[in-house]
């Protein structure tokens, strides 16, 4: 109880920190996952290939090679004395987007093709079709698999803390440096990590709960 008493307002950075980057990074991903799941499925063939390709290199490049491109070799040549925190959450960010994408295109294929058909019948374009019709029927099959993406997003933030960036890793790595137990401090590591999975699984339970088929 010694470790977080004594040191409570670093543990309190590291969290916000963890949260604050999850938040970040899952904005990122949910925006270019959605995106690119729309190329994926469009009908113009350069977008298709854009999309595979960004899905293939993303989900088999590990995540810690992206956040070493992104701290070392991002600044170097394109955005010099951004900081630690942006550059952990796009790297972080673009590695979750790539599965997200794949959530969705799954998600899009579950709907009916007349669906899309009768739209274009109505004169509708394909993005005002995906917009209107394809994805809304899309997001209650999208959000199981939404939920546990983002839970492993928020457990793969802990890599952001070897490099410089503030959240509950690094609140782990100085209170092991200051010699304490390492069995406690993982005890209060972990239980801070379960609060914000347990709140992300709770907001997909309420979503998916207000967007159930009545039967």
């Amino acid at each position: 109880m010694n470790v977080l008493l004594d040191h409570f307002p670093e543990f309190i950075d590291g969290f916000i920190g963890t949260v604050s980057i999850t938040v970040v990074s899952t904005v990122i991903a949910l925006v270019l996952g959605i995106v690119v799941a729309g190329f994926r499925v469009s009908p113009v063939p350069p977008l298709r290939w854009f999309g595979t390709a960004w899905v293939t290199l993303l989900r088999n490049t590990p995540l810690t090679l992206l956040f070493l491109v992104a701290m070392f070799i991002v600044p170097e040549i394109l955005f010099p004395g951004m900081s630690a925190f942006v550059l952990g959450s796009l790297a972080l960010g673009f590695y979750t987007s790539a599965f997200i994408c794949e959530a969705v295109r799954s998600g899009i294929n579950t709907v009916p093709l007349g669906q899309a058909e009768a739209a274009r019948s109505l004169g509708m374009t394909f993005s005002q079709t995906l917009r209107l019709i394809v994805l809304p029927q899309a997001t209650r099959t999208v959000l199981p698999p939404l939920s546990s993406i983002l839970i492993a997003l928020t457990k793969n933030s802990a890599i952001a803390g070897a490099f410089s960036v503030t959240e509950l890793f690094g609140w782990q790595t100085l209170m092991s440096e200051q010699g304490y137990a390492i069995a406690g401090i993982f005890v209060w590591v972990a239980a801070a990590y379960l609060v914000v999975t347990f709140t992300i699984s709770g907001i997909f339970r309420l979503l998916e709960r207000r967007m159930e088929v009545a039967r």
